[in-house]
């Protein structure tokens, strides 16, 4: 659970409890794939009990869960029973297939293969703080972030979210840190960065397991390279790859974070311990960044209720 976050900011105003929410979600549950179907979305207990709730409130914490079911025929093989199809036209008619035709053979051979496709799932663990109006998403594919986005707001009525921004973008601090060797208070810099060419050559510089207090670092910024990721760890509880695009990935909760904490390794500590140091981690994260840029439809706070 929260490997890789991606985070808006919930517009003020929306207010939902988690009551709400269940139902909501209640309407679009997981199905698998039918016969002939390539993908299908929808929510599953985020517990994983059968017949449990869709939206888990822990603390005042909700946790969701989206499942994905999707079917891929390999390029190749439909090429193939396409193939197939238009020799067998062309030897009972004598004459080729045209475009049109030759699409609607493609689209007939993927239902031919997509009962015997293997089905592959993949879930999305959705953290909302309705405290905070945060939304948080456990990806590092924005494609995927939008999905989700998409489906919850078609599910929750009267939700808009917007992406995190902040005064200074990412890259501009994370050169600057590098640099000047001062990373932000309570923050370190770990030993694992990605520089970039902003020019032509789009050239690429790699370090991993390696000291960036050198120079070499600093010559490459003042080349023009830019960092595209860095490693940080945050107050020696959490570490993680903060990108240029304010996409957290790699996250690790540290030792430390367990310290006196039962070891049940139950749902409702997993939440619990989880978004408890990222409550914390995140408005300093923006607060190193210059602070959040707060949209025009954010002017004022709101606090649904739990």
């Amino acid at each position: 659970m929260f490997k890789n976050l991606i985070v808006y900011r919930i517009a003020s105003g929306w207010s939902m409890d988690i009551t709400h929410v269940e139902e909501a979600l209640a309407k679009t549950p997981f199905l698998e794939c039918g016969a002939t179907q390539a993908k299908s979305s929808g929510w599953v207990p985020p517990r994983g009990e059968e017949n449990g709730a869709l939206a888990e409130s822990v603390g005042g914490q909700w946790v969701l869960r989206l499942m994905t079911e999707t079917k891929s025929v390999p390029g190749s093989v439909l090429a193939r029973r396409v193939k197939e199809k238009a020799d067998r036209i062309e030897k009972e008619t004598g004459r080729k297939p045209g475009k049109k035709e030759s699409k609607e053979l493609k689209d007939e051979a993927m239902l031919d293969l997509l009962p015997m496709a293997f089905a592959k799932q993949a879930s999305t663990w959705v953290w909302v703080d309705p405290r905070s109006l945060t939304l948080v998403l456990d990806t590092s594919s924005q494609g995927r972030a939008d999905e989700v986005v998409s489906l919850l707001v078609e599910a929750l009525q009267g939700l808009s979210v917007s992406l995190i921004n902040t005064q200074t973008s990412p890259q501009a601090a994370m050169a600057h840190w590098l640099k000047e060797q001062e990373p932000p208070v309570g923050f370190t810099v770990d030993r694992e960065c990605e520089l970039k060419s902003a020019g032509e050559s789009k050239a690429v510089v790699k370090y991993g397991r390696h000291p960036l207090d050198i120079a070499e670092v600093q010559a490459h910024i003042d080349a023009g390279k830019l960092p595209t990721r860095l490693a940080m760890t945050w107050d020696d509880r959490v570490s993680f790859m903060l990108t240029e695009g304010m996409q957290i990935k790699k996250l690790e909760f540290l030792d430390t974070v367990f310290d006196g904490k039962a070891d049940d390794g139950g749902f409702d500590t997993d939440v619990a311990i989880a978004t408890g140091e990222l409550c914390r981690l995140l408005p300093d994260l923006y607060a190193a960044l210059g602070d959040e840029v707060v949209p025009e439809i954010q002017s004022a706070t709101s606090s649904p209720s739990e």
